[in-house]
């Protein structure tokens, strides 16, 4: 049985991990035939915010705590993450992956991974294992990957421009669709970025955990 790690940046789309695009990606994966940990660092995030008027919240929250709501508890610290111990790695999206997990939302063209993130998905580089990136997510892998990476948000004309100044060979795909780099192993997808309905959400997500585990 493959053994995938998932990284959540927290819970909730606009300062942690999209919880669709978190459920359906473990749900894939079990459906899949394989099996997941979940992953997050233990860290402040960047801000809280309250999800029915989108205004910041106070006191603000811990990453690890917030996606073990995701996880129903069984959650480790992305520091206890062992790349030898996995077959693959995915991280899906939502505003806490570039708030939280890096500082894209804040930086752009001049984001920073966090370093426990950094560390953990070179890991998996280094290992020349498989990996997915889902919604802004991928915005982090010219950072990853270095130069030349293909990856997809979609067709967001300044977030693909922003990733492209980072290095990254940005690709538009459709919501329901895949972009697969097989040099680095990797694969991408839209999701949020473009998707009108969680069943929009849902395709992409499908094609992506399926070619990781493919990959792996």
């Amino acid at each position: 049985m493959k053994k995938v790690a998932v990284i959540l940046a927290g819970c909730g789309v606009y300062d942690g991990a999209e919880i669709n695009e978190a459920v359906l990606t473990l749900l894939h994966i079990a459906k899949a035939g394989a099996s997941y940990q979940c992953f997050a660092p233990d860290i402040e995030q960047m801000h809280t915010i309250n999800h029915l008027t989108g205004e910041e919240m106070t006191p603000n929250r811990n990453v690890l705590v917030e996606a073990a709501r995701i996880a129903r508890g069984e959650i480790k610290a992305l520091t206890e993450l062992n790349v030898d111990e996995f077959d693959a790695l995915i991280v899906p999206g939502g505003f806490g992956a570039a708030k939280n997990l890096s500082d894209f939302a804040v930086k752009g063209a001049d984001a920073q991974v966090q370093g426990d993130v950094l560390t953990t998905a070179k890991g998996f580089v280094d290992a020349n294992k498989a990996a997915g990136y889902i919604c802004i997510a991928p915005a982090m892998l010219p950072l990853i990957y270095g130069k030349g990476v293909k990856t997809t948000i979609g067709n967001d004309a300044d977030t693909a421009a922003a990733i492209e100044q980072l290095g990254g060979a940005h690709q538009s795909c459709a919501v329901n669709n895949i972009v697969v780099d097989s040099q680095h192993k990797v694969v991408t997808t839209p999701a949020y970025m473009l998707a009108q309905s969680i069943l929009d959400a849902d395709a992409g997500i499908e094609k992506l955990v399926n070619k990781v585990l493919e990959l792996a």
